[in-house]
């Protein structure tokens, strides 16, 4: 009887231990990670989830050139990806940024449906990483290596529509309100 009881107790225990351990990783997944971004690119749409509910959507232009991932191509990548690094906190609306550094000078907006010589990166970057080994991560497929975005535009009156050069373009106020609800690391799944 003693046997019987110490090894109904040690099954209990393993139980709520094995419970326990499945838990905190379920926590820790959705607590590190509440928020999560869809692109729709047949909608030129930007999903922001949290915790599972759609908290906000903002119109977007994806690549004019279609959807792909080969390098030098000007294609938005489909797929899984994550924010790898936030730049811009704390910059002025409409900064223009170079080689993610920041000029201190601002973009004028045009905000009719105009294609600008230029392909001005402004007030936000959010920059991807792929998450697909060979799809959008990896020799000549890499988003992070092709330095692909998610962030503000100068030619706001093409938002809506497949105008980027791969990146994803946002109104200014737009990035600006979506870089203060996400992190590194926040998911992002791009789609057709």
């Amino acid at each position: 009887m003693y046997v019987f009881n110490s090894m109904s107790k040690i099954k209990k225990s393993i139980i709520i231990l094995t419970a326990i351990v499945f838990l905190s990783e379920y926590i820790e997944a959705n607590t590190n990670g509440s928020n999560r971004i869809i692109v729709d690119i047949s909608e030129q749409r930007l999903y922001l989830f949290e915790k599972d509910k759609l908290k906000q959507s903002f119109p977007v232009s994806t690549s004019r050139f279609g959807e792909g991932s080969i390098e030098n191509s000007y294609k938005t990548p489909l797929g899984s990806h994550e924010i790898k690094e936030k730049i811009g906190t704390d910059v002025s609306i409409n900064t223009i940024f170079i080689a993610r550094k920041n000029t201190s000078r601002k973009a004028k907006i045009i905000n009719e449906k105009i294609d600008s010589d230029d392909d001005f990166v402004t007030s936000r970057i959010l920059w991807l990483e792929g998450l697909e080994a060979g799809k959008n991560k990896g020799s000549g497929v890499d988003s992070y290596d092709r330095y692909i975005y998610i962030h503000g535009t100068h030619e706001e009156g093409l938002i809506g529509q497949k105008a980027s050069h791969g990146c994803i373009r946002m109104f200014n106020q737009d990035v600006i309100y979506l870089y203060d609800k996400v992190e590194e690391g926040t998911k992002v799944l791009i789609k057709t």
